[in-house]
Order: C-alpha cells, then sequence, then structure tokens
C-alpha cells in the first residue's frame, strides 16, 4: 500500500491549475514577514511605525505639526494627526473611493507621486504600509477630516464592511487610523511595548524639528470614547499617562540626550544640515569617554538598523578627515601608521540623517539604505564641514585626535594579547583552559558549557552532569567588569581569557560564530545578590564582545529550583513562591505545618524519617537553597541539568539601543546615573531577605 501511494505521489500532475495566484491582501496574510519582518513583538510594533510615518510623512512635507499615538484598551492602537487627509474621492483606475485604494490595495499611495502630490522626500516609498496594517488587524477604522466633511469606513481583516461614508462636518483636516492586530498572526500576543514606543516617537521628535508627538497609554481605561473627538487629549475628563515631545535643537539635541549618562571627551557637539546633490545631509557627533561606538543611522526620517549607504560615507570621510588633520598637526609622525575605521569609532556617539527623492531600501523592513547617492554626499559634505570644525575648534579637534590616538595604541595592544591567548591553536581544543571539564562530543549543536559560580558548584555539577554533552566551567570569585575595559585588559583576566579559550570563536576582528564549540551556552549563579551580579557581568562580556552569541540564541540562563520541600519520603521542587505554595497544597499542608530547614541542618534528614515512622507528624520542611553548591550531585542534574526537567530562560536583545543605554547605566562610573536607577526601579524588584 505505502509503494502505491509513492508512486501516486510521484505522479501527481505539476501543471497551470498547480498554480496558486493570492488576490488582494492575500499575500500579506500568507507571508506577512516578507513585509513586516517578523511576527514577533518587533513585527507587532512595526504596525505602529508604519500608520506613524504615514503622518510623519506628512510632517516632513510640511502639512502636519501635530501627531498623537494612543493606546486603548483591548489591544487596539489609534494615530491621528493633522496633516491634509487621506483623499476620499473615486479613484479613477480602482473606481472605488481613494481611501478604501490605499487600505486595500499593495502599493497604491500618495508617495509615488514625488513633488506633483506633495511629497518631496519619505519614508514610505513602497505604498504597502496601511494596506499592510490593515491586512494584519482583525478591525480597522480610518476617519477623514476633509474640505469640511468627515468621512470614515472600517475593515475586518482588509476587506472594507461598507463604503466610505460622511458622517459628519468639520473645520479642520487630518486623519485618524485606528487598528486592532490579528492574534492570529501575531501569536506571541498583542502586548505593546510602552517604552520601545516611547523610544521610537521621542526619537522622531528629534529627526522632525518643531512638530508635536504625543504618546498616550489609556490602555488600563475602561473605556475610550474617541467617536466625537479628534485627538485623545480634548476629551473632557480624560487622564491617562502620557507624554509629548517637541524640540527645535534637531540631530544636535538627540545626540546631547544619547550621552546624558556619559562623560564628553570634547566640549562642541559636531553638527551639519546642507544639501548636496539633491540629497540633504544632517549628521552630527561627539565622542565620550568610553570605547563602545553608537551611531544611528535614518533616511527620510525613517530609521535604519543595518546602516546603509550613508554609513559607508560617514565612516569614510571621518576616517579620512582625521587622519589628514593628524598628520598636518605633526600628531601623527611619518613613522605613525595611519588610524583605522575602528579607531576613529571607538568611543563615539553619532546619528547620521538623510533625506532624498527617489531613495531606495534594502527590503520592506527598511532596515538598510541602498540609495548610492547617498554615499558620496554624505562623505562630501560631512568630510568638507569636519574639516572646517576641526580648524576652527583646536581644543576639540585635539581631544578628539588624543582620543583616536589612545584607541590606535590600544589596538596594537589588544592584537599583541590576542595573539598570546589564541596562539599555537589553543581555539581548536589543542590547550584549554585547566579548570574546564570538557565534554565527550565533538558536535557543536549537542555541546553544552555550563558557567558555573565556584569551584564548589563547580564540582558538583562536574559530578551530576551528563560527560557527552554537557562542559563545566567554574569561575572564581567575580570576573572583570568589562563594560569600559578594552581587549588587553579584558585578555588580561584570567577568567575572561578561560571563557574566551573555551568558546573557541575568538574575539575582536577575528571573532568567528562559526567555531563556536557549544550551540547552548547556560550561565549557572547562585539566587542571591552576589549571583545575580555575576551574571551580569558576564552578560556584559557577552553583549560588549560576543553579541553575535546571543543573537543567534546560543545564551541561557539556568532556572535552579528556590526550595527543596520534603513530606515524608515525598520531594518536589519549586522554583517560585507561587509554585512553592501550589506544592504544599497539592500535599496537603497545612500554613502552620512547615518547618524551614536552615542552611547545612544536618538533622533534617533524621527528622524526617521519624515523622515516617511514627506517622504522627504531617509536617513539610523546606529548604531555601541560596547556592548552586547547596545541592548534592543527583540533586543538580534532576532540578537544573538534565535536558528533560531542567528550565532554561534564552537571552535576546529585542532593543540594542535600550540594552546598551542599561548597561551604560548599570556597568559604566556615572554613579549618579546607576544610583537613580536603581532608586526609580527599585519597587519593581523581589528581594530575598
Amino acid at each position: 500500500m505505502a509503494k502505491s501511494t509513492e508512486k501516486e505521489a510521484k505522479n501527481k500532475a505539476y501543471d497551470a491549475s498547480s498554480i496558486t495566484v493570492l488576490e488582494g491582501l492575500e499575500p500579506v496574510r500568507k507571508r506577512p514577514g516578507m513585509y513586516i519582518g517578523t511576527t514577533g513583538p518587533d513585527g507587532l510594533h512595526h504596525l505602529i511605525w508604519e500608520i506613524f510615518d504615514n503622518s510623519r510623512d506628512e510632517a516632513m512635507g510640511g502639512y502636519a505639526s501635530d501627531i498623537e499615538v494612543a493606546l486603548l484598551p483591548d489591544g487596539y492602537v489609534r494615530v491621528a494627526d493633522n496633516g491634509r487627509g487621506i483623499p476620499v474621492g473615486i479613484h479613477p483606475k480602482t473606481k472605488v473611493s481613494a481611501l478604501e485604494t490605499i487600505m486595500t490595495t499593495l502599493h497604491a499611495g500618495g508617495k509615488f507621486g514625488g513633488e506633483d502630490s506633495g511629497y518631496k522626500v519619505s519614508g514610505g516609498l513602497h505604498g504597502v504600509g496601511a494596506s499592510v496594517v490593515n491586512a494584519l488587524s482583525v478591525h480597522t477604522a480610518v476617519i477623514v477630516h476633509k474640505e469640511g466633511g468627515i468621512h470614515t469606513q472600517e475593515y475586518k481583516i482588509g476587506k472594507p464592511l461598507g463604503k466610505v461614508k460622511k458622517i459628519g462636518t468639520t473645520k479642520q483636516n487630518g486623519t485618524i487610523v485606528k487598528f486592532k492586530p490579528d492574534a492570529e498572526i501575531f501569536k506571541e500576543g498583542i502586548e505593546w511595548n510602552w517604552d520601545k514606543i516611547v523610544a521610537h516617537l521621542r526619537q522622531q521628535a528629534y529627526l522632525i524639528k518643531g512638530v508635536r508627538i504625543s504618546i498616550i497609554d489609556a490602555r488600563a481605561l475602561a473605556n475610550v470614547a474617541d467617536e466625537d473627538c479628534f485627538y485623545l487629549r480634548d476629551l473632557k475628563g480624560f487622564e491617562a499617562p502620557s507624554l509629548t515631545f517637541y524640540f527645535e535643537g534637531g540631530l544636535k539635541s538627540l545626540v546631547a540626550f544619547y550621552n546624558r549618562h556619559q562623560e564628553p571627551a570634547h566640549k562642541n557637539i559636531f553638527y551639519i544640515d546642507r544639501e548636496q546633490d539633491n540629497v540633504a545631509v544632517e549628521v552630527a557627533f561627539q565622542y565620550v569617554d568610553d570605547i563602545t561606538p553608537r551611531i544611528t543611522a535614518f533616511a527620510n526620517n525613517t530609521y535604519n538598523s543595518e546602516g546603509g549607504t550613508h554609513i559607508t560615507g560617514f565612516k569614510t570621510a571621518l576616517t579620512r578627515s582625521l587622519n589628514t588633520y593628524g598628520r598636518n598637526a605633526n600628531i601623527l609622525k611619518e613613522k605613525d601608521e595611519n588610524f583605522t575605521g575602528d579607531d576613529v569609532l571607538e568611543g563615539i556617539t553619532a546619528v547620521v540623517s538623510v533625506k532624498l527623492p527617489e531613495i531606495q531600501f534594502e527590503g520592506q523592513t527598511k532596515a538598510k539604505l541602498g540609495s548610492v547617492e547617498a554615499q558620496g554626499a554624505v562623505a562630501t559634505v560631512f568630510g568638507e564641514s569636519l574639516g572646517a570644525y576641526l580648524e576652527e575648534n583646536p581644543d576639540d579637534a585635539r581631544a578628539i585626535i588624543n582620543k583616536v590616538l589612545l584607541a590606535l595604541k590600544a589596538r596594537k595592544a589588544a592584537k599583541a594579547a590576542k595573539d598570546s591567548v589564541l596562539r599555537k591553536g589553543a581555539l581548536e581544543g589543542m590547550t584549554l583552559p585547566g579548570k574546564l571539564a570538557d565534554c565527550q562530543t565533538k558536535s557543536a549543536e549537542e555541546g553544552e558549557l555550563f558557567i558555573v559560580e565556584g569551584d564548589s558548584a563547580g564540582g558538583t555539577a562536574k559530578m551530576g552532569r551528563d560527560r557527552r554533552i554537557q562542559a563545566i566551567l567554574p569561575l572564581r570569585g567575580k570576573i572583570l567588569n568589562v563594560e569600559r575595559a578594552r581587549l588587553d585588559k579584558m585578555l588580561a583576566s584570567e577568567q575572561v581569557r578561560n571563557l574566551v579559550v573555551a568558546l573557541g570563536t575568538a574575539v575582536g576582528d577575528v571573532f568567528d560564530l562559526s567555531k563556536l564549540r557549544y550551540h547552548k551556552i547556560i550561565i549557572a549563579t547562585d539566587a542571591d545578590v552576589d549571583g545575580a551580579h555575576i551574571r551580569t557581568l558576564i552578560l556584559t562580556l557577552f553583549f560588549r564582545h560576543f553579541r553575535a552569541i546571543i543573537d543567534g540564541g546560543f545564551i541561557y540562563i539556568a532556572q535552579p529550583p528556590l526550595y527543596k520541600i520534603t513530606k515524608g519520603k515525598a520531594v518536589a521542587y519549586a522554583y517560585s513562591d507561587e509554585e512553592k505554595e501550589v506544592v504544599l497544597k497539592e500535599m496537603g499542608v497545612a500554613p502552620t505545618e512547615v518547618a524551614m530547614v536552615g542552611e547545612g541542618d544536618d538533622n533534617a534528614p533524621e527528622q524526617e524519617e521519624e515523622a515516617v515512622a511514627t506517622k504522627k507528624s504531617t509536617k513539610a520542611n523546606i529548604q531555601r537553597y541560596k547556592g548552586l553548591g547547596e545541592m548534592n550531585a543527583s540533586e543538580l542534574w534532576e532540578t537544573t541539568m538534565d535536558p528533560a526537567r531542567r528550565v532554561l530562560k534564552r537571552v535576546n536583545v529585542e532593543d540594542a539601543e535600550a540594552a546598551d543605554r542599561i548597561f551604560d547605566i548599570l556597568m559604566g562610573t556615572d554613579v549618579a546615573s546607576r544610583k537613580s536607577f536603581i532608586q526609580s526601579n527599585a519597587k519593581y524588584a523581589n528581594l530575598d531577605v
């Protein structure tokens, strides 16, 4: 029978009828990732960006001055702007309203017409933004104020529920879009990240001078009756958390904002805003007392997470200009080598923004600019302006050159340190650190590296592990804080050096992810303050020097149990206080029948045996684990290391910019900022005291 089925499958016809044609907005629902990148949290928030970008483009054209974004109950989002309003007349080609055409047809919009439609520059050039949001929403409503009338149309999963209809009169122009994402598409849930949205809108406010941008969080309200208002803030008695952004300083103000927790290396922020060959170029930068470069790129006010041609032009001009000045000022001697691209980028905070009419992005998510003309325009404008800035600001120029010169010297020292650590095939497993108890498998896909706190936990883990696939690397004490440490100092630390060699990827410019020796790197520290600190230090190391390992999904946090609960011969583990209460309830133990076992209480087993023998006691003994070393090998295997039963949390960085800022605050040298952060977030902490 199996052979017959196989034969039928092979002989099945592949002809014209086998070709599927997706109509309307079907392609969006079939392959949403092609349009929004992912159906996870980033893709979900991309829906807001798409609608907001339409309002922002109206502001860039000089037609809108006030944009309001509101998070509403039940997952809805509302975006309102006082622009020209979407046209509602009948479109000559589609024979339906222009509004319906825009909302239900891919590659339909006003941005294709360029200046003829009022958009000299815009971020949304593909004509898919609003229609994609509509296709991925269970309900969308659009209200247009235009030419004295109020017009509306509603949609369900991209399809109109009726024609565009006039519902009233108005004295203003503008557009309101309200939508609710489809949970069938976004299966991880419709959870809006307030901080993420605020950061994005704040960033946009810096980029569009003189435009008011507001964000309102009305999710906690029972109901929001917004039918009779344009902006929610105008509702009588309306109260909800909100923020409003309005800036006149442009990118110069944005750089100052980014560096608010940093120590500037020079006083004056460089700033230029000029047009070259029909490309508007705006650049601002300032060096800080740090080693990490932070470069933010925008094209037509769209954030380019992967950079693009404008960043290439910026880096080229920066390297050339600083080398030229260094030579002319005799800071770089004839025998000295030139600054490299890495040297000039160390510790820089820069924002590069370009605006051009016929813009080209690499992909619908616009993560990378592809327009070739942007590279030359940025290189010319920025290069000429930077040369003038260095000549006119000699104190700033010397501070910058000295900063870059220090980076050059550190690079040479780092190379020497790196070569000493990585020489003679160490990363091929020939000279692995003595502390490492390696696993037997040579398959990286199978291999697991447990980074454990202290020799005591290391010894227990070595006895309890699966030797075939699990390697153990104990760390002695707290490892070096690498937040502000250069590579040479970092590799001088024995603990860090052992970890680098164990990983096998090398580090710095020779980093190679394909040589990673373990595809599960599990951080297992104690459940106390010191354990949390060590875990943060390790994560800082990975975030700053092995970011690709985090992005690859190879870093995990072990979740050992907090409690061991015994009643007679019954043993259970609880990973939280809530789970402890559930276990006690299942055991039939009342709150008065609980005995806490102290650390190192050797009488507990005897008490349990006595209780079983007499059958008179119904008490449960609870042990609170503070450290992994308190468990024996079998307990550690059963609760923390056994792949079939353990609980691991994968580490990921959804918002690199926010993560970078947090690491700066927590692990940097700005004590005041760290103290403020701790004080403001203390209420969210769960302390075990």
